[in-house]
């Protein structure tokens, strides 16, 4: 069987989706399942068992002789969080449990970290180890991921298999619950249709023109084959960007969103959130060598064909993935 953590939410539904497509149905869903509009994302899924994340390590424990994968994407996701304690809980010592049950019993595992690591980008975004000391994240989440990063390198058992994947601006279906955290995609999206125009934050940075502010979004249904690649890779471990290793800005992205809705771009600018304005990424762009060498060898979608299928087959029939 194949464990999915944060399997309600967007990146793990979506997984669920994928490994169901390729006939897996012997999954075991984890997360806390409190919201009704995150578990909606499992509606028609196929699976075995939903298990709590307060009990997935016990259960893990009795049932390791069964499990075939470990993907462990659940995560506190909120950037605008800025209680360490809630990331230390869940993002790192949760992790740390993960990871050592997988080192007990040989277990192959697959984690989330984010490009959130690499702040303001003062070091590139290499996935290269001997930065993840160095690096300085802009937000208690960030610093949750690049601290489970430094913790795992560190270690002196690890997993037989073990990856951690550095998502980059991931955008597509079952993100409908996410709200404020929600991609700049759904929110045009629903702006446009209720109001006509788009909303993006105004550059405060003046190397950046309004709208010109540059992201690496990569399609989730990418995120989900890079995933279904590594359950059957199982070797060259490490930490691996996921991006497309092209970085766009808001005002492509924007045009995508509005081309897909066969409308005519009318956005309005406006300032930052004072909360986020001092951590916000004014560009970010994969370096996507190192998956590429391992030999992961499929294309990305493009921004206007990822934003085309989610608009038009997601968000306007109000589908899930």
């Amino acid at each position: 069987m194949i464990i999915v953590t944060g399997a309600a939410g967007f990146i793990g539904s979506c997984l669920v989706s994928k490994l169901n497509q390729e006939g897996f149905i012997d999954i075991i869903v984890v997360d806390d399942f409190t919201s009704e509009a995150k578990n909606k994302n499992l509606e028609g899924k196929k699976y075995s068992q939903k298990v709590h994340r307060d009990d997935f390590p016990n259960w893990l424990r009795e049932h390791q002789r069964l499990t075939q994968f470990v993907f462990h994407l659940g995560a506190r996701t909120d950037t605008t969080e800025f209680d360490k304690s809630i990331f230390d809980k869940l993002n790192l010592n949760y992790s740390k449990e993960v990871w050592n049950i997988c080192v007990e019993y040989g277990l192959p595992l697959v984690y989330a970290s984010s490009a959130a690591t690499y702040g303001l980008g003062e070091l590139g975004y290499a996935d290269d180890h001997s930065i993840v000391d160095k690096l300085q994240p802009l937000n208690p989440y960030g610093e949750s991921k690049n601290e489970f990063d430094k913790w795992a390198l560190k270690q002196a058992k690890k997993p037989y298999f073990w990856a951690g994947l550095k998502f980059f601006n991931v955008y597509g279906p079952n993100e409908y619950h996410k709200s404020r955290m929600a991609s700049v995609v759904m929110h045009a999206y629903n702006q446009v249709k209720e109001k006509g125009f788009a909303k993006l934050f105004r550059s405060h940075n003046p190397k950046f023109k309004d709208g010109e502010q540059l992201r690496d979004f990569v399609y989730v249904k990418d995120v989900v084959e890079v995933c279904y690649f590594l359950l059957h890779h199982r070797k060259d471990n490490g930490i691996y960007n996921l991006g497309t290793g092209k970085a766009r800005t808001f005002i492509d992205l924007i045009n995508a969103v509005f081309s897909s809705m066969n409308k005519e771009r009318k956005v309005e600018f406006i300032d930052t959130p004072a909360d986020i304005r001092d951590k916000y990424q004014y560009f970010t762009e994969a370096k996507m060598e190192k998956l590429r060498s391992i030999g992961y060898d499929k294309p990305f979608t493009s921004l206007e064909d990822g934003v085309a299928d989610y608009v038009k087959n997601y968000l306007s029939e109000g589908k899930y993935y």
